[in-house]
Parts: C-alpha cells; sequence; structure tokens
C-alpha cells in the first residue's frame, strides 16, 4: 500500500516557492545521462533508451530507475536521452537511433498501420496522466470539451499522445477536429508562456507543468487524467499510456536483455508503490526539483495514482486505447488492428513473479 504525502492545496505548497519549475523541459531535452546516477561505467550491454520529457512525471520511472541503480544491478548499461515529446522518441526509435522509446503505448498502434512492428514490453501505467487546462483568461468561455470548437488548444507535438487524446475529446463532445487548432508548445515553459501570451487558450499537459500553472494562479483544471477514475471518466476505461515500447523483431532477437530491462523498470514500480512522493522526489535529480521540492513532491503526488505496480498492461487497456484513436484516426479507423502484437506480458510477467 502506497505511503502518501498529502498536500492541502498547491497553493500552499507555493508559499515556499522561490523559483519555478518550467525550465525543466527545455534543459531535460538536450541532456543525456549514462550509467547508474548519470555516470556510465562503461560495463554491462549497452542499450539507448529516448523518452519523451525525461523531467515529465508521467515519464518517472525511467530515470528514477537509474538514480536507484537497478539498471546497474541487471547487468545494464542504459543511456536515457531525451526529447520534449512522444512523437519524437517513437521517430528516435524506428530511425533505429535508439534500441527503446518511453513514450504513449497508442504509437504501437499508430505505427502497424504504417507497417512498423513496435510493441510496448512494460507498462507503466494505466491512466494518460493528462490534464486539460484552460487558461484564466479563456476561463469563461470553456467549460467543457464541447467549447473547444473555434479555440486554439496546446499539445506537445503534432502526432503526438496530447494530440491524439485533443482530438478525441473534442470529437466525442460534438467538435470535428478541423474545428479547432491545435498548437504544438512543447511543455514546461514553453506551454506556459503560450497559456500566459493567449498563444493557446487551453492545453494538455502533465506535471511539473500542471503544479506549476496551478501554483502561479494561469490556469484552472478542465479534465484531469492522472487517476484511473478520471481516466475512465474522460476516455471510458483504462488508458494504458507511459510505457517502454521497442521494436519487435529487436526484442524477438535480444529477449534476455529486454527481460532485464523490464526486471528493473518492475522493480521500480513497486518501489514507487511503497514510497511517499517526498521520498520519490529526494532520489530525483536535484535540478527537476528546480528549488522548489515540495511543490514538486506535491506534482509527483497528483500523478502517482496512474502507474501501475507490476508493469502488466491492465485489463481491456488496449481496447479503450483502439477506440479513443478510431474515434478521429483515419488511419486506425480504415484498418485492422491486431492488439495482441502491440504489447506483450510476457517479460513482466516474469519479472513479476
Amino acid at each position: 500500500m502506497r505511503k502518501s504525502v498529502r498536500y492541502s492545496t498547491l497553493a500552499a505548497a507555493g508559499l515556499l516557492a522561490v523559483s519555478s519549475l518550467t525550465a525543466c523541459a527545455n534543459d531535460a531535452a538536450s541532456t543525456t545521462s549514462t550509467g547508474s546516477g548519470g555516470k556510465g561505467d562503461g560495463k554491462g550491454t549497452k542499450v539507448k533508451i529516448m523518452v519523451g520529457g525525461l523531467d515529465k512525471v508521467i515519464y518517472m520511472p525511467a530515470m528514477l530507475t537509474q538514480r536507484l541503480g537497478y539498471f546497474d544491478a541487471e547487468g545494464l548499461d542504459v543511456e536515457l536521452l531525451s526529447e520534449p515529446a512522444g512523437v519524437q522518441a517513437e521517430t528516435a526509435l524506428v530511425s533505429g537511433q535508439v534500441q527503446g522509446a518511453v513514450g504513449f503505448y497508442d504509437h504501437t498502434l499508430d505505427l502497424q498501420t504504417k507497417g512498423k512492428s513496435v510493441e510496448s514490453v512494460v507498462q507503466f501505467s494505466q491512466a494518460p496522466g493528462e490534464v486539460e487546462i484552460v487558461s484564466k483568461k479563456a476561463a469563461g468561455d470553456i467549460k467543457s470539451p464541447k467549447d473547444f470548437k473555434g479555440k486554439k488548444l496546446g499539445i506537445t507535438g503534432l502526432g503526438s499522445s496530447t494530440d491524439f487524446l485533443s482530438k478525441y475529446l473534442a470529437v466525442k463532445n460534438g467538435v470535428n477536429v478541423n474545428e479547432f487548432t491545435p498548437v504544438a508548445v512543447g511543455a514546461g515553459q514553453t506551454f506556459i508562456s503560450a497559456l500566459q501570451k493567449g498563444s493557446i487558450d487551453a492545453g494538455m499537459t502533465t506535471d511539473p507543468t500542471v503544479a506549476t500553472i496551478l501554483d502561479k494562479k494561469e490556469g484552472k483544471v478542465l479534465l484531469d487524467m492522472r487517476t484511473p477514475e478520471g481516466s475512465q471518466q474522460a476516455l471510458g476505461g483504462p488508458y494504458p499510456s507511459s510505457s517502454l515500447y521497442m521494436q519487435t523483431d529487436w526484442v524477438n532477437g535480444h529477449k534476455d536483455t529486454v527481460q532485464k530491462l523490464v526486471n528493473a523498470f518492475v522493480k521500480t514500480l513497486k518501489w514507487m508503490s511503497t514510497h511517499s512522493s517526498a521520498q520519490i522526489a529526494d532520489k530525483m535529480p536535484a535540478d527537476y526539483s528546480q528549488g522548489n521540492k515540495l511543490l514538486y513532491a506535491a506534482a509527483i503526488e497528483s500523478t502517482l495514482p496512474m502507474f501501475t505496480d507490476d508493469g502488466v498492461m491492465p485489463k481491456n487497456g488496449p481496447e479503450t486505447v483502439e477506440k479513443v484513436l478510431k474515434a478521429f484516426n483515419p488511419n486506425i479507423k480504415n484498418a485492422k488492428v491486431d492488439l495482441s502484437k502491440t504489447f506483450t506480458t510476457e517479460f513482466a510477467e516474469k519479472a513479476k513473479g
């Protein structure tokens, strides 16, 4: 059972703020870290993994696994690289720049329709971890996704999972995808700046960006999908999102290495389920908190419910993702997707056992 540290309001946490969390995404995009604690020793099997934003709480298991030393314990020399959006991590994977990508599971379905065989080998989450935030300027005009018509909606990147989910929420609520404007604004400070300047009326993002926006009172939550309950309400079921996915051919040819990777990640997920958000924050790189560890811990606390504790794909999760994508994505709507080829529980079940 998870030990929790509860915070009455993010505003209270903000009283101790000395700087914001918002520089993380831009900083993370240009950094790499290898081996335990960011210093590779060159030992063990080398694996490169691209993460769709190392500092994002939804992808926290990647850096946390490294910081806990679990990659090293499995005899792996893992290099973590970062791009600001999951779709860029996907591109790095299919082009062969890296062996794995930490991003949303939904990319595996989209890629299958494009002739690419990619599968999730360990599932970090059972909910998107995303929040639809409305700017304080537009709060009076946008009360639900029904009001997206004519609006500018922020997403991390075109073709990203935030793009997918924004389109689904619009279509589900009677707004066609050509009736609003998606704007690629990334995360962190670039997202917040777009919200402040009016470049976007609302947008989809994750913690720690959400925590910073609320702390600064620059926006309000329209939809919260950081919990299984929030996912059920907005999307109609569990929505497996953050995961480690890899090209199927590579998985089949390197099963021992994949098993070691999954072992390490499952250890981390179990560790997360028995430690508080403050304890987790203490393990992460100091610059991720940007001088305000209390606010950073609060951001982790808000997102913790999305994570699995065993890395196994949640029941009916792939079906929910397919339903969401079919609602607006013509490639998937008119294609036969073999869900069984988009994920495997082989490695997570073994790691759990």
